[in-house]
């Protein structure tokens, strides 16, 4: 029996989670899937987690617009017909690269706490962590949204078409209505908050509060009128004007009211930041740096390279081991130093280099470490205490590459689903601020990631670039997932550079890691086999819903080779294979 709702669904994962383990409640569960095969194209490529998302990509790109041209067409669209995951209410981490510039450029879009934030923001009266669910459907929870600002610097430097000519599908779409999906009607059934909302129970329910039937046409003619506003005067009409005074209304009239500011969202701006690479298996693994999940995505993939990883059959017990050992170190690690780079000095180059690598992959024997301690890198705070996020594991990515060989991976989000659940003309506001650690302190030592003004809360976003031997471009890709994205895309990245997959096969394999708990493995999948000879090298295992968003596209053939990950409604897709 699936359940989709989130208290429904952490129930069944408390009764199936082994004595002892408690699995994080999933607020995107899987959707049925069936297995698919990769998708084939000669001149360019476009995956990403809903067919209408997809199809205004292509769109775009036909006209002969870019890859950043094509990510912007998409997000329009997931916002509406997936506001679940993400929009313009959220924020996003997007790496883009240039074939004829040999040049890759990080932007970081990501929300920020308000300038009124204090520590405090998510304690109650006596001073203890507001329940998380309290804390998520709240004004307090809302950063300033960063997706609009930093798609539009993109676009500036990277665009081909004029940006009033990206919105026309999502427009066309608002206006004319779409239909309710299978995935997008499963989740408003388990919404418990939402349907208590006027504006959206207008969109989604009936007048007795019920979901409207699978397949209604679903019109949102405010997000419209936004779009509308935003096409023709750029994305200032966003973070001034009358939408930026409904947005600071609407969190601040909230019951649990937040203190976003109109001078918070004018005051935005977006940072073009270094990347982060490093070799693995004779490839180059780009990534995006602090605050997002990179850094440890890179450490994940450096400690296991240093492992006997490499001698264990694909889809092994022995893979699985040293596969989970390694995303430990590499989550222990990210607990204590990840953070905004504004606020808390990151030891970067102190948890790649080689040798620290080789002193954490030191640590690794047959049988599991069960939780690991964080490490001393060169350059690293040591005063900072440690206080895991609870992220949860909502989220959006799109992998493009256009007919020049450009390419986009961009990672997109509004946090759990739904966010905040408050609903400003026609979109969703984030609740991002739930990234922040909830306490400012542990052991009397700072928390890296915690609340501060104007800071930007950690992330597991981890949109990744693959470079070959040449310099070329070998793939794009990312995950939805919280927290599990960084080991979800080192998964893919493991089955295509070491496994020999596919980007659909990648991108569909069972999900398994350890984010420093329990080793997961996805439930339903031939790993639960292995379960037993995991319990005997030591492991903790729980298995749950490992609802990952992976979108993969691979240089193949004189061309391009897309997948989209079965669990999500998505699907990859160029122009017709030659």
């Amino acid at each position: 029996m699936r359940i989709s709702g989130p208290v429904a669904l952490l129930c069944v994962l408390l009764a199936a989670a082994p004595a002892g383990l408690v699995a994080q409640p999933q607020p995107e569960p899987p959707s049925a899937s069936q297995a698919r095969p990769a998708a084939h194209a000669r001149q360019f490529m476009v995956a990403a987690a809903n067919p209408l998302a997809v199809d205004a990509a292509v769109e775009v790109l036909r006209r002969g617009g870019s890859a950043v041209d094509a990510a912007i067409a998409a997000q329009l669209v997931l916002g509406l017909v997936e506001p679940q995951s993400s929009g313009i209410g959220g924020g996003a981490f997007l790496l883009h690269w240039s074939r004829a510039g040999k040049r890759l450029r990080a932007y970081d879009g990501r929300e920020t706490a308000p300038m009124a934030a204090r520590a405090g923001r998510f304690l109650d009266a006596a001073g203890k962590p507001l329940a998380r669910a309290e804390a998520m459907a709240s004004g307090r929870a809302v950063g300033v949204p960063g997706v609009l600002r930093m798609l539009e610097a993109a676009h500036r430097r990277h665009g081909r078409l004029a940006w009033s000519k990206l919105f026309g599908a999502a427009i066309r779409l608002a206006e004319q209505g779409f239909p309710m999906s299978a995935r997008l009607h499963r989740l408003l059934e388990g919404e418990a908050v939402l349907r208590d909302v006027p504006a959206a129970r207008g969109l989604y329910y009936d007048e007795q509060g019920k979901t409207r039937p699978l397949g209604a046409r679903v019109v949102n003619r405010e997000y419209a009128a936004t779009l509308r506003a935003i096409a023709a005067s750029g994305a200032g009409a966003f973070y001034s004007g009358s939408i930026a005074r409904d947005i600071v209304r609407a969190v601040r009239s909230h019951q649990l009211p937040g203190d976003l500011a109109l001078e918070d969202l004018a005051r935005y701006r977006p940072i073009e930041r270094d990347s982060v690479c490093m070799a693995y298996r004779s490839r180059r693994v780009c990534s995006m740096g602090s605050p997002a999940g990179g850094v440890t995505l890179l450490q994940l993939l450096g400690i296991l390279e240093r492992t006997p990883f490499r001698h264990a059959a694909p889809g092994s017990a022995a893979a699985v081991h040293f596969f989970s050992e390694a995303a430990r170190l590499a989550y222990a690690d990210r607990a204590r130093y990840i953070a905004d780079p504004a606020f808390v000095p990151q030891p970067v180059a102190g948890l790649l280099e080689p040798g620290y690598l080789e002193s954490r992959s030191g640590q690794i024997g047959e049988r599991s470490m069960g939780k690991a301690e964080p490490g001393s890198p060169r350059h690293a705070l040591r005063t900072l205490g440690e206080a895991p996020a609870a992220e949860a594991a909502g989220t959006s990515h799109i992998s493009v590459v256009d007919a020049r060989g450009d390419a986009v991976a961009m990672t997109t989000t509004v946090e759990y689903a739904f966010g905040s659940r408050i609903l400003v003309r026609g979109f969703l506001l984030n609740n991002e601020l739930t990234d922040f650690s909830f306490v400012a302190e542990a052991g009397g030592r700072p928390v890296a990631n915690r609340v501060e003004a104007g800071k930007r809360p950690r992330s597991a976003m981890s949109p990744s670039l693959v470079f070959a031997p040449d310099g070329s471009l070998q793939a794009a890709l990312g995950s939805a997932g919280g927290a599990s994205i960084i080991y979800y895309v080192a998964k893919a990245l493991v089955a295509m550079l070491d496994w020999g997959m596919d980007a659909q096969g990648a991108a569909a394999l069972a999900n398994f890691g350890s984010r420093n708990g329990p080793t997961e493995i996805e439930r339903g999948s031939a790993y639960e086999a292995l379960v037993p000879a995991l319990r005997e090298r030591g492991h903790a295992v729980l298995i749950h819903d490992l609802t990952s968003g992976t979108q993969v596209i691979e240089r193949h053939a004189g061309g391009w080779r897309g997948g989209a990950d079965p669990r999500r409604e998505g699907t990859a897709r160029g122009e017709a294979a030659e």
